[in-house]
């Protein structure tokens, strides 16, 4: 599946990792994320204390020299730092936001890498405050085979000097680390937003399997083709997200009126073959809420503009081209994004 590649991570101190401070991490979740991220800290030398709910799925991880633990409070009170990999924060607090296990973390270190909102990691940073708990979140963006390889993926948000000071927890994963900002929501708000290109791209991969088969035309044959779709995407997205934040929204090539009007034949044909089209209906409905608000010659990233308005706020004027644009994310180079099992 394709994976998605951030910034190189700065450069590392030569200290062996057994030597670090920080080199006792627990891992609590062991679906198939967690137990790769175990499986990674292990390799790398770390001790490392494990625990899941459901028992037995740290049987290969013990055999390799990790701790099982028979309590989550057990767990974290024998580690520096805890990682968390569940299914969602539901999951994080209820195996967190327990009393003794919230009295075994004070003054100790968690880093959250569970999927879920930029309000559920404010909401866990505020918490882990509260309790004199450290606190990084964080997002996987590749999946469990690039754990502890140079393909892994990992984005962070919080406090700068805890993200540095996880030198031994970092390099044991593998790969890119990315710190994002102090703002605790950042990471998961970037991983919200790649699933969005992720899923939506597809839904519309399937969506044109299934039409093109209607059509007599094999899944296999129209690959290449797509392949080739996909390859124009990236310049594509780098135009337009400077346009985006400039307020410029350029339409020359291909405005919206133009965009509409192919949009309506996918539309026409998947209908006419009884294939659903709701995906496309809502991306020509969007189109034309743009075209009807007067901005049929702009790009197709007029969109964005148009629907995150909130109701009643008028349009912004946008940036003159040159003007600062304040604080960049670190740049990303080329690559892809995959689910993660967790």
């Amino acid at each position: 599946m394709p994976s998605y590649s951030a910034s190189p991570a700065p450069a590392h101190s030569a200290r062996p990792l057994a030597d670090h401070p920080a080199a006792t991490v627990t891992v609590l979740g062991l679906g198939p994320m967690g137990r790769a991220l175990a499986g990674a800290f292990v390799d790398a030398g770390l001790r490392t204390t494990v625990w899941n709910r459901t028992p037995g799925r740290d049987r290969e991880l013990l055999d390799r020299g990790a701790v099982g633990a028979a309590s989550v409070a057990e767990a974290v009170a024998a580690s520096e730092v805890t990682v968390v990999c569940l299914v969602n924060y539901d999951a994080a607090d209820a195996v967190l936001r327990q009393d003794e296990v919230e009295a075994a973390l004070k003054g100790r270190t968690v880093v959250n890498l569970t999927a879920d909102t930029p309000a559920r990691a404010r909401d866990t940073a505020a918490w882990a405050a509260a309790h004199g708990v450290r606190y990084l979140d964080g997002a996987i963006m590749t999946p469990t085979t690039t754990i502890g390889t140079p393909d892994a993926v990992f984005l962070y948000s919080g406090p700068e000097d805890l993200y540095r000071e996880l030198v031994p927890v970092r390099e044991a994963l593998g790969g890119t680390h990315t710190h994002l900002g102090e703002e605790t929501g950042r990471a998961a708000a970037y991983d919200i937003a790649l699933l969005d290109i992720f899923w939506t791209a597809m839904a519309g991969y399937a969506h044109a399997v299934a039409v093109a088969r209607a059509e007599g035309v094999t899944a296999t044959e129209l690959a290449s083709f797509a392949q080739g779709i996909g390859a124009i995407l990236p310049p594509l997205f780098a135009e337009s997200a400077v346009d985006a934040d400039d307020g410029a929204y350029s339409g020359e090539g291909n405005p919206l009126t133009s965009a509409v009007s192919s949009m309506s034949h996918i539309v026409h044909v998947s209908e006419s073959h009884g294939i659903d089209a709701g995906v496309m209906r809502a991306a020509e409905g969007m189109a034309r809420r743009a075209i009807g608000l007067g901005h049929g010659q702009d790009g197709f990233i007029r969109v964005a503009e148009v629907i995150g308005r909130r109701r009643g706020q008028p349009a912004p004027l946008g940036r003159l081209r040159g003007e600062s644009r304040g604080h960049r994310p670190p740049s990303m180079r080329r690559g892809s994004i995959v689910v993660r099992g967790r």
